[in-house]
């Protein structure tokens, strides 16, 4: 530690970040992609198109309704979702088996259907993780258990509230900082643009990472579970209290009574909401004396909490029209508004596009400070000096992270397109490839010398991204051409977005080739002038 408290503060906040700095940009890269999680979906299910829905939605229900009639009886829950919505492309179907003894949950099902004739949509669909594979990564790491992941996340995360914090107090000139930026300064640089990038995007910063603590507050005290309640059901036990959630673990003993006709409770809706407002429904314990139907509106809140009307499911009676958090407590509802926020799922598209913003400059943030960092301390060595081995390895570790995972990630999109459509564990060989690409980066970065690791693998970003719609148009007929006629505005913006970071980690690769280039043209210059002064000093002085 240092002398003062600002100093004190700088040496905390260089240390808590060094020190997991690069799990972190693993996690908020991955995490950011979570905010395209269903447009990354759509372009790697390249084969699911929409189709125009020429129903009205109390009809797409009844067909639904039917074919869970037919095909999902004796379930513990019905859930029918309507198209138009970025989740839903479909007439989307699902439904639940009442658990096993012992278990807590029964088998999950689902079936998209034609919105328009109820048929089932049994086209086949390339098995791949999508948007979702990522985003789970940003917690649940891979290769972990889930137990262990979450908790170095969570770690992880506190290290970064810490840095955060010490951070602005170091920090004499925020607002001086929003506007400093100088270019080519080296060092200075660095510094400047790790400012720049902390400053402005300061509140999303703070927001991110107390809401990420939030997420899993039951796993990392577990104390207060254990002392509420006993027993291995403690977890469930916690949950059902905070959000009232009722189970019945076995029908046995439940009449048989039929579910009322679901077309009033339609119409009560849409008198309500409009036409149109519908997002979807649930069928609770379908015919049987407890059933309830619960309809929900489409949009939300921050807090998650969505306007919803809830019947009883054997008269058709209005229950309860206070949404789907009428059962919160405060606790629940505090934890819904940290997730809301954290998910960022109520945002408009604007507002989503500001999400995605932020979290690349929180990721560009971290990763400034790990250069920094590095610069910082090679500039201090006299001229020709090797760098001690802590200097190397954060090297190492720096362009294996910085530029090998964004490689990483466009591999893992050129395996989606690539990988053969029937192949076994295709979902899981489209992350090996990812984890894979990342190990040889980490092997080019470990082999090649830095002065020349450096643009090779920022250039090989560039081809990766901006090559992935090319290869896009081989593999697909989901190509530029036919989804900008199409107005195809999903697919098509991440196609464009591939080329704009291709374009990016170009102007990275010239930046970098320059910038290695004026310092091998500028070093045997001071080398020269320095043996020039020190032959000129050994001469007797006339």
């Amino acid at each position: 530690m240092k002398n003062t408290f600002r100093q004190s503060m700088a040496w905390l906040h260089i240390w808590a970040g060094l020190t997991v700095g690069w799990i972190l940009f693993f996690v908020f890269l991955t995490g950011t992609f979570g905010y395209a999680t269903y447009e990354i979906n759509r372009w790697m299910r390249p084969e699911m198109r929409e189709i125009p829905s020429t129903e009205s939605q109390a009809s797409m229900v009844l067909r639904a309704q039917d074919f869970l009639r037919q095909n999902a009886q004796g379930a513990e829950s019905w859930r029918v979702a309507l198209p138009g919505t970025r989740e839903n492309l479909y007439l989307t179907t699902s439904w639940q088996d009442w658990p096993a003894p012992g278990k807590t949950r029964g088998t999950f099902h689902q079936q998209h259907l034609n919105p328009n004739t109820g048929e089932r949509l049994d086209h086949p669909v390339r098995e791949t993780g999508g948007g979702t594979t990522l985003y789970r990564m940003h917690y649940e790491l891979r290769y972990i258990p889930y137990q262990v992941a979450i908790r170095i996340v969570g770690v992880c995360t506190m290290f970064m509230f810490v840095a955060i914090i010490s951070g602005i107090v170091v920090h004499r000139k925020i607002f001086a900082d929003f506007f400093t930026f100088r270019p080519g300064k080296g060092q200075r640089s660095w510094l400047d643009g790790h400012n720049l990038l902390s400053v402005t995007s300061l509140p999303f910063h703070i927001m991110i990472t107390w809401t990420g603590l939030v997420f899993f507050t039951v796993a990392y005290f577990p104390v207060a579970t254990e002392i509420l309640y006993s027993g291995d059901e403690g977890r469930t036990a916690i949950f059902d209290s905070i959000y009232g959630w009722e189970r019945v673990a076995d029908p046995t003993g439940l009449k048989s009574v039929p579910t009322a006709s679901i077309e009033p409770m339609i119409a009560m809706a849409q008198a309500r909401w409009g036409e149109g407002e519908i997002f979807y429904l649930t069928v609770k314990n379908p015919d049987l004396e407890t059933a309830e139907i619960t309809i929900v509106r489409r949009g939300g809140s921050i807090s998650r909490d969505q306007s919803a009307l809830r019947f009883d499911g054997v008269t058709g009676e209005l229950l309860d029209d206070s949404g789907t958090g009428r059962d919160w407590s405060v606790a629940g509802r505090f934890s819904q508004v940290m997730f809301g926020l954290h998910e960022g799922r109520f945002a408009a598209p604007l507002m989503r596009i500001l999400y995605i913003l932020a979290g690349f400059a929180g990721t560009a943030m971290i990763a400034t400070g790990l250069l920094l960092w590095s610069t910082k301390r090679k500039a201090k060595l006299k001229s020709g000096a090797t760098p001690h081995f802590g200097i190397q390895a954060v090297d190492i570790l720096n362009l294996g992270t910085i530029i090998g995972l964004p490689l990483a990630i466009a591999a893992y999109f050129w395996a989606n397109r690539l990988l053969p459509i029937d192949m076994e564990q295709r979902r899981d060989w489209e992350v090996h490839v990812m984890f894979i690409a990342w190990a040889v980066c980490f092997i080019i970065a470990i082999w090649r010398p830095m002065q020349r690791a450096w643009p090779e693998l920022c250039w090989a970003t560039a081809f990766a991204y901006a090559a992935l719609p090319v290869v896009n148009a081989l593999t697909t007929d989901r190509h530029l051409g036919v989804t900008l006629v199409d107005e195809d505005w999903i697919v098509a913006g991440f196609d464009l977005s591939a080329i704009a970071a291709g374009l990016f980690f170009a102007f990275l690769a010239i930046s970098v080739r320059r910038k290695i280039r004026s310092e091998i043209t500028v070093a045997p210059i001071r080398h020269k002038t320095a043996g020039a002064q020190s032959v000129a000093s050994s001469l007797p002085a006339k």
